[in-house]
């Protein structure tokens, strides 16, 4: 695993083995800032249920301004902190799970993004939290990373929709109009 683009471009970034979680893989985490990638430059992101912090690594890389790095799991935990070792960004790493932190601030954000673990609604619940309090900005982005075979009927007014596949992953991008 690697940064994909960006200031750190090419950095290798530390994996570990836990039955919690699953990584990004880099072809997905590409296309993935591919369909970002004119907004990340400076805007506030959250990476919640964040693993190794791959997905809000390559944030900072491609020159967010703030970051947030949220996992429940002090393992987690202490692999985002050894891939950020070097980088020089502001970011906050939250050892905390999803609700308790999105409801110990009242941050909004440019981009959020959203790998939860496959087999939960955990990711349908940040989304609904997230939309429902109003905590993404104007023309801010919701990545939501899932598996392929769950189906979503989403109905969030004021969002465009919109679901690629990459190999077994469903990538689905919400745009606040």
């Amino acid at each position: 695993m690697r940064i994909i683009s960006g200031k750190y471009r090419g950095k290798k970034l530390k994996e570990f083995d836990l039955e919690t979680t699953r990584p990004t893989l880099d072809r997905v985490k590409e296309s993935i800032f591919n369909l970002i990638q004119f907004d990340v430059a400076n805007s506030v992101v959250l990476d919640l249920f964040s693993g190794t912090g791959a997905l809000g690594v390559e944030a900072i890389s491609r020159g967010a301004k703030k970051t947030y790095l949220v996992d429940k799991n002090p393992q987690a935990i202490k692999i985002i902190k050894e891939n950020l070792k070097g980088i020089d960004a502001d970011y906050q790493v939250v050892n905390l799970d999803y609700i308790s932190f999105l409801n110990s601030n009242n941050v909004t954000f440019d981009i959020v993004l959203l790998d939860p673990p496959f087999k939960t609604d955990m990711g349908l619940e940040a989304i609904n939290y997230l939309i429902s309090n109003n905590r993404i900005n104007d023309q801010g982005i919701i990545i939501f990373e899932t598996a392929d075979e769950r189906e979503f009927d989403f109905n969030f007014e004021g969002y465009t929709i919109d679901r690629r596949k990459y190999g077994t992953v469903a990538v689905y991008k919400f745009v606040k109009q």
